[in-house]
This record gives C-alpha cells, structure tokens and sequence, in this order.
C-alpha cells in the first residue's frame, strides 16, 4: 500500500523576495541575469542557470549608488531561492574595476552632514553583505578589475574570487575619510595575517592580483591581455618571473622606473582599444560551477555554510555597532574625506591636508567651516 491517500498540494511556490524594480540595463544600476549552465563542453544544460548579479557604472569605477545596492539585495535574495540557480556570480561591467565601493559623489553631495540618512544607507549596505552571507548558492566573485574599499568589503564575504591579473586589491577608508569596517576588518583577519590585514587596512596600499594570490587572499589570477601574435601577457606591470631577489619577496609587487611606465602605456592602450579577453576567467568560472553542479546541493550548501560562518561570526557581533560610528563620521572626517575626493576636478586635490588636519587638532580647532575651509584645497582658475 502506498501513500495515495494523504492529501498533497501540486504545483510550486514562488519563493522570489523581488520583482525586477531594482535591475536595469542602464548605467548606474545592478543588472541580472540567468544564464544556462554550461558543460564542459561548452553545452547549455536544459533547465539549470547561473546566476549573474553584475555592478553597472563603469564612468565611476562600479562604483554603487543607493538603488544599485538595492539591486544586488535583490539579486542575492532571488537566487538564493531559486531553484533553477545552481551558482551565483558576482562581477562588474568592463575591464576596469569590479567595484570601488560607495558612490563618493552620492556620499559628498547626499549623505555628509545628514548622519541619520547615512545610517539608512548602512542598514541597506549591511543588508548587502548579509544576502551574499546568507545566499544559498556557492558565490563566485570573478573580479574583473580593481576591487577597492567597499568593493573589497562585498568581495570578500563572496565564498571564491577569481581574478583578472590586472585587478588590484585595497582599501582607501583612511585616505578618504572612512573606515573599512564594513566587512573587511572583520574578514581581512579571516584570510591574511593580522599584520598584513592591519597594513592593508589602514595603509590605503594596492596590492595585486599575484600578490593577493601569493597570500591566499583569491583563488587564482588569470591575464587577459594578449600580444600581437595572440600569446597570453601576464600583468607586465607585476613582476612574476621572480619570487625572490635580494633576499626580499618581490613577486606580485609592481615594477618600477621606465619599465612600469613602458607597460602601463601598453596596458592602457590597450584598455582604450579593448583589446582584453576575459576567456580564460570566464572559463575557471565555468569549470568552478560545473564542479559545484556535480555535488549534492545540500551536502555543497552546508559545507559552505560551516566556512562562512567563521567570516560571519565576525561581521555578525560588529555590523550593527559600526553603523552608528559610520553615520556620525559623516559630520567630520567623512565630510572632508569625501568632500575633497569629490572636487578634486575644482581643487586639483582628490585628499585634504592632512597636516594641516593635524595642526587644528593639535590647537583643540573647532570643527566649523572655517576649519574645513583651511584642510581644503583651494578652487582652481578655469
């Protein structure tokens, strides 16, 4: 005797968060997109996707505006419930940058001075990292530029980064008026030595894709330029054809003099003419999803889930408090920080004096106009 006579409801569920409102095609905005798995072979497999979320605003270094972090919550929610979706893929548009983190013209222009509209934002920020944290999907950051400041931050709480070898990785909070405590101080710690974490915190280095490779940061680099006869170039502004020299480490640190200055014209010129190829990253993110689609879905998701949790124990006891300390920052270093980064077309000066900065501190200055005033750059002649 079979079950035939308990009663069950067919058909299925629609577990979707999101309708499309918060995608577009448009620059600024998140788009998203399901593609089929591909086999091997290069086959699209009937009935089973990847999904891609893709940052899109390439004039500003995919940089994400207030709405395109909607757009991402969005997408990680969907997928996550999707039961098509065998893998997500978290990218940007171009060759230039995945994501530079938080829009310094939204932040400058909108959210300084309103520290109470900037912890708004911060609940949606947090959200970000929260639905790619809680997505139940393997998460892919195929990182198709530079990943700097908040894009560092969401790119780290991705499961694996595959990168182009011409990315570069970092913070610039510090530099520019903030702190990177929106995931990657609590993340940094999780894949680097605390040292190396502490410096590429609060230092505002660029370190490379080799490097970052070299210190277990992403899973593999991969070049996208090629010659004139069609070989693969690796990142010729890197030095990779060398671990050691002088007793010091010298691989993934970038090159110096005319040879640095020869390959970044070669490299930019050949950016400008779009003559790069994301083939092969394109292709480890396929073969890392296939080897995901050849799993056990549940037996891939809590594995997954039990790596995750040690990066989300950290975020998890922070986030909210850092919120708090974001949106009062936004009355005075975030203020100037974004502000000077913001202008640097009228001033010519994309920072503030900073020692200038420190000499009002040291006198007990008061904050008021006439101290921002005085760490400002001037306003250039036209």
């Amino acid at each position: 005797m079979g079950l035939e006579w308990m009663p069950r409801e067919g058909g299925l569920k629609d577990h979707s968060r999101h309708g499309t409102q918060w995608w577009g095609t448009e620059a600024p905005c998140t788009v998203y997109e399901k593609k089929p798995l591909k086999d091997p072979k290069g086959n699209a497999v009937p009935g089973l996707y990847v999904a891609w979320i893709r940052l899109n605003n390439p004039a500003q270094y995919n940089s994400y505006t207030t709405d395109m972090v909607k757009g991402v919550i969005a997408g990680f929610e969907n997928s996550s419930t999707d039961r098509e979706v065998v893998a997500t893929v978290f990218t940007g548009t171009g060759p230039n940058a995945f994501c530079t983190g938080g829009n310094t013209k939204e932040y400058s222009e909108y959210y300084s001075m309103r520290p109470e509209e900037y912890g708004a934002y911060m609940e949606l920020f947090n959200n970000m990292v929260d639905s790619i944290l809680m997505c139940k999907k393997p998460v892919i950051c195929r990182v198709n530029g530079m990943r700097v400041a908040g894009g560092q931050e969401i790119g780290l709480a991705c499961d694996i980064a595959i990168s182009s070898d011409l990315a570069i990785f970092g913070q610039a909070g510090p530099r520019h008026g903030s702190a990177p405590v929106g995931g990657s101080s609590d993340f940094l710690p999780w894949f680097l030595t605390a040292e190396d974490a502490m410096w590429n915190c609060v230092s505002c280095e660029m370190w490379s894709a080799y490097k970052m490779k070299a210190k277990n940061l992403i899973s593999k680099a991969l070049p996208v330029l090629k010659d004139d006869k069609g070989n693969w170039v690796r990142n010729p502004q890197v030095i990779t054809d060398s671990y050691v020299k002088d007793g010091e480490i010298v691989y993934g640190e970038p090159k110096t003099g005319q040879e640095a200055k020869d390959a970044r014209a070669w490299v930019n010129d050949q950016l400008k003419n779009n003559k790069y190829d994301f083939s092969l990253l394109d292709a480890e993110v396929d073969r890392i999803v296939w080897i995901f689609a050849n799993l056990f879905p549940g037996c891939l998701m809590k594995s997954i889930d039990g790596i995750r949790q040690k990066k989300k124990s950290f975020w998890d006891a922070m986030k909210n408090d850092h919120r708090y300390w974001l949106a009062v920052n936004m009355m005075g270093e975030a203020f100037a920080g974004f502000g000077a980064f913001n202008t640097k077309r009228i001033t010519g000066m994309d920072t503030i004096d900073f020692i200038k900065n420190r000499q009002l501190i040291a006198q007990g200055a008061l904050n008021d106009e006439a101290y921002f005033e005085q760490i400002f750059g001037k306003p250039q002649a036209k």
